[in-house]
Parts: C-alpha cells; sequence; structure tokens
C-alpha cells in the first residue's frame, strides 16, 4: 500500500486522516497485511475448522437456550412507537419502484 492509498481508504470511509497520521497509520496497515499473508500461507490442509479455540484443548458443551418464542408478549408494547403497523408487522414505505 502507499500513502495514496491510504488517503483514498480514509476518504471512502468519511474519516479525517491528518497528514501526521498517515504515515504511521500506513506502517500499521502494512503490518497487518503481512500478518495476513503469514496466515493464508500456512498449510491447512485437512484441518477442521473449530467452533471455539478451546475446543482444541477440551470438550466444549454449548449453552443452548429452549428455543421458545417470547417476543409475543411485548410485541404490541414494541410496536407502539412505529408509525405503522398492521398484523404485527412494521410497515415501510416502498423504495423501490
Amino acid at each position: 500500500m502507499t500513502l495514496t492509498d491510504v488517503k483514498r481508504i480514509a476518504h471512502l470511509a468519511r474519516l479525517e486522516l491528518p497528514d501526521h497520521e498517515a504515515e504511521p497509520t500506513l506502517a500499521r496497515l502494512n503490518d497487518f497485511f503481512g500478518l495476513v499473508e503469514q496466515m493464508q500461507a500456512v498449510d491447512t490442509t485437512g484441518i477442521e475448522p473449530l467452533a471455539h479455540p478451546i475446543e482444541q484443548i477440551e470438550e466444549v458443551a454449548l449453552r443452548l437456550r429452549n428455543d421458545a418464542v417470547s417476543e409475543r408478549i411485548e410485541r404490541e408494547e414494541f410496536q407502539r412507537s412505529a408509525p405503522a403497523v398492521q398484523d404485527g408487522l412494521y410497515l415501510v414505505p416502498k423504495v423501490i419502484e
């Protein structure tokens, strides 16, 4: 990356980036991309993805909650402040013809 790239990215992200911060930002971004390149260079063929890194050390029991509808109790309260509601659904204006 170059300073021009950093300034363009900052502009696209609507971030104010003073000139005195552009060069250190460039260095940090290049360090980050270097780390990503190192990680991509590691051969992960045959390695199963983990849902949680602790799985590598011990078995993890995921805490699951009951699959029960709970919103119905509060739906009317939530929809009181909505500008338009019909049959329990939020109505929004059409934006695409």
